[in-house]
């Protein structure tokens, strides 16, 4: 099982990608492995095989899911993906990894798609696969299939924002950020904001967190201030989904992990995961017996 594991990796991004859960994730790779390890026909090629099983097994997830979501308190995030900023002994460029691929507010967009508008952008657009491969996973034609393509990217394109290129600039201004929610500095973080940025706070019914997303520099900066007033905490740099982004530790416990999506040196979305079964695996990668 050599090749498999060689694929495992590709094989989580993909299944995050295409459900937001990464435990989610995780169990669709083991049943994955467990269908190559009964497989009672030789598999020619590991890798293409366990894609469209992986891939057809989180299409599945996300059609159960879907009308959870629908009755989902709040806005809905999926489920954060937190690195340190510098990770000893690895080189981000050299592989692909699951929170590089997909931002968080690029996955709020998928959200809006249909599961197989979903899968098939995140296997063509995300991963390369050719669309004669993705036809296999949804169950349609490969004509079908470019024309699900062609919705999902011109869906994506019209609603998704652009991100900062540059990494430097981006840590930056979420540097800045956060000096300036610490600092209670309405001026400096309404010069960081976009006119039209966009807060979503995921609670999920669990944590109290904004009910509907919150518009506007002004409004988002004063709800932003208004929180830490209420319950200062500390700001930490990290990685989310491959951005810049923060941990906001309160008292020594994770208290929500920020996503910053920095426009043209703006902030224009702050994505908040608050609902506490999201931050579990986060707080035992980050802060427990650290």
């Amino acid at each position: 099982m050599d090749e498999f594991e060689s694929v495992r990796d590709r094989l989580t991004s993909v299944a995050y990608g295409i459900t937001g859960d990464r435990g989610a994730a995780e169990d669709v790779v083991q049943e994955t492995w467990l269908r190559l390890a009964r497989a009672t026909e030789p598999v020619d090629d590991v890798t293409g095989w366990c894609v469209v099983v992986a891939s057809r097994l989180a299409l599945d997830v996300v059609r159960s899911a879907r009308h959870r979501r629908e009755r989902y308190v709040g806005p809905w995030l999926p489920e954060p993906v937190v690195r340190s900023l510098v990770e000893p002994g690895a080189d981000p460029a050299d592989r692909v990894t699951l929170d590089e691929s997909v931002s968080l507010a690029l996955m709020v967009v998928l959200e809006t798609l249909t599961p197989a508008e979903r899968t098939v952008f995140v296997l063509h657009e995300v991963f390369g696969t050719p669309l004669t491969e993705v036809a296999r996973v949804v169950g349609r034609t490969p004509a079908a299939v470019r024309q699900l393509a062609s919705r999902a990217r011109r869906h994506v394109a019209d609603r998704a924002p652009r991100f900062e290129p540059d990494p430097g600039r981006q840590r930056a201004v979420v540097s800045a950020f956060a000096t300036a929610c610490g600092g209670d500095d309405l001026d400096a973080l309404l010069a960081l904001l976009d006119p039209d940025v966009v807060l979503r706070a995921d609670g999920g019914g669990v944590i109290t967190a904004a009910r509907n997303p919150v518009v506007g520099a002004d409004r988002v900066a004063r709800f932003l201030l208004g929180v830490h007033r209420k319950n200062p905490a500390a700001m930490r740099l990290v990685r989310v989904n491959g951005a810049t982004g923060l941990l906001r530790v309160r008292r020594g416990q994770l208290d929500g992990v920020f996503a910053l999506t920095v426009v043209d040196g703006r902030i224009a979305a702050v994505d908040i995961v608050v609902n506490p079964e999201k931050l579990a695996r986060v707080r035992a990668e980050h802060l427990e017996d650290k």
